[in-house]
Order: structure tokens, then sequence, then C-alpha cells
């Protein structure tokens, strides 16, 4: 099966010139799904991992079944003000703007080793935001790990600057 058959391309979306890279489609393939979940516990498997990080919101869906594939726990990396218990957050960059992510102050134990999961690497921005606070936190990042990768824009060249292993199960160059 050819991943990218089942992801939906939407044109103009959020604004002309994009073409959106809409994995609801694939989520909602029973194949699809079970196949991309497969390829991103594939890497990390065999070696040991305590956390799966998984980006708002998309992300909890990806992480979540890899979470459970593996038997590990899963960390969510929300957006700012959504988590109920005390937290610590991280600042980026966005276009136009600033934005925060937060974990739960008790979401990772120093050395944990996490897999960092969202469905999309276009800039890079909140990745590399959600891996500067999970080290702060004290885990260490074994893989991140996204269904894909938009290459032209940036963000796995970002994250591997930064030393990080990057995994996209597929590619649309040109965007």
């Amino acid at each position: 099966m050819d991943l990218k058959s089942v992801i939906r391309t939407i044109p103009d979306h959020p604004k002309p010139g994009i073409m959106f890279r809409d994995v609801t489609t694939l989520l909602a393939d029973a194949r699809g799904f079970r196949r991309a979940i497969d390829e991103l516990v594939q890497p990390v498997a065999g070696q040991k991992i305590d956390k799966v990080a998984g980006i708002d919101a998309r992300g909890f869906i990806l992480g979540g079944a890899i979470a459970h594939q593996l038997s590990i726990g899963f960390v969510p990396v929300r957006k700012k003000g959504k988590l109920p218990y005390k937290t610590i957050a991280e600042r980026y960059e966005l276009e136009y703007g600033v934005d925060e992510v937060e974990i739960h102050v008790d979401a990772v134990k120093e050395g944990d080793k996490v897999l960092l999961v969202d469905d999309l690497i276009a800039t890079g921005g909140t990745a590399a935001a959600a891996i500067r606070l999970l080290e702060r936190a004290g885990a260490e990042i074994k893989l991140c790990a996204f269904v894909v990768d938009l290459p032209d824009l940036g963000g796995a060249a970002k994250l591997r600057a930064m030393g990080k292993e990057v995994r996209a199960l597929v590619e649309f160059e040109g965007e």
C-alpha cells in the first residue's frame, strides 16, 4: 500500500497557495493507519523507549497507538493552557508571533528515552520546541517520527541540525 495515496491533499488551505496534507483520510483507512503505526514503531523495535510524546493534536492519535503497541506511556505535548496540572512550557517563533507548548512537570523522568511523534513536519518550529521542552525536563529524544515530511520547508533538516534522528514515512516535495 502506498501511504501517499490515502493522504488527502486540499489545495489553498488554510490560505491560497498552500497544499494542505490531510492525514485524517489515512487515519480513517484501517489498513493505512495500521501500516503507518507499524512503520513508525519499526525503527525503535528492540530499543529501550520509556515514553512516546505526541504533539497536539494529530500526534496524540498516532502517539497513543504507538505507545499502546510498545506497551509504554504516552506524554501529550499540548498548546499553552490545555493541561490541568502544573506545567513547564517552551516558547517558539511562528511566522507572525510566538506560541508555546507545555507538558506536565511530572510527564517524564530524568533519563527517560522518548520517541517524539507528529503527523507532519513542515518548518519544524513546534517539533523543535517540543524537543527543547522534553530535554529540559530530563528526557532523551531517541527518534522524531512523522507520517509526512515537507522537505522544502526545512523542518526535518532543522531537527537533524539539532542532532536528532528524524524519520518520515512519506515526503511531498515542492511545498
